[in-house]
């Protein structure tokens, strides 16, 4: 098992973070080219003082009419964002592998803190998956990649509470919890989860059109 761990936190970590970087680059590249081909009028609409402001107003919690409209899920998804990526860059023990491996550190979350907001999250995967099954508008657009895709979020958060509170393997554990974070990466720029890429592009776009064209708001 030592040496399945020393494979995945080495040369599969460093090709999951080449593969998450050109795989975006290529995303971003393909989405824009393909907009060019299409329609090259609507990126003349780009306006950065409209898309900045369009991407400001959308990242305030509650700020736009629809999040207004759905208060329980606006606030689910929320927290699952923000909670994320605190637990991504401020969890203990990934702020020790990084100043290991690169020499720099930075402050860390208490690892009872963590351990909670990693059970919200699983929480908050669990809503969205519920959510999918009881509301029919979003049943209708939903297959089941979403399920697979939303399994993928959770896996991270489920086997690292696992392996900190160590129950079963430990070390299988952490070895889990490493490759299922290397597949999440890897399945970002090929994904729907590539929203989290492209979401600041179609958010430029659409409050450019709303500024620029329309002269309202898009929140």
């Amino acid at each position: 098992m030592q040496d399945v761990y020393l494979w995945v936190s080495g040369p599969l970590a460093w090709a999951a973070w080449a593969i998450f970087a050109l795989g975006s680059i290529y995303k971003i590249w393909r989405t824009l080219d393909t907009a060019r081909k299409k329609d090259q009028v609507q990126l003349n609409y780009i306006s950065l003082k409209y898309g900045l402001r369009s991407i400001l107003n959308w990242s305030i919690p509650f700020n736009t009419t629809n999040m207004r409209l759905h208060p329980v899920f606006t606030g689910v998804a929320f927290f699952f964002h923000i909670a994320f990526f605190a637990l991504l860059f401020f969890v203990s023990a990934h702020v020790i592998m990084i100043e290991e491996g690169f020499g720099i550190g930075w402050f860390t979350i208490p690892d009872v803190v963590a351990d909670i907001i990693a059970f919200a999250v699983i929480g908050a995967c669990v809503f969205f998956g519920v959510r999918r099954v009881v509301r029919p508008e979003v049943n209708y657009v939903t297959d089941w990649t979403d399920y697979v895709l939303l399994a993928l979020v959770a896996a991270p958060f489920v086997t690292g509470v696992l392996a900190y509170h160590q129950l079963g393997n430990y070390m299988l554990m952490v070895v889990l919890h490493m490759l299922s974070a290397e597949v999440l990466l890897v399945a970002i720029p090929f994904t729907r989860l590539s929203h989290m890429l492209l979401a600041p592009l179609t958010r430029a776009y659409i409050g450019s059109e709303f500024g620029m064209v329309r002269h309202v708001k898009d929140w």
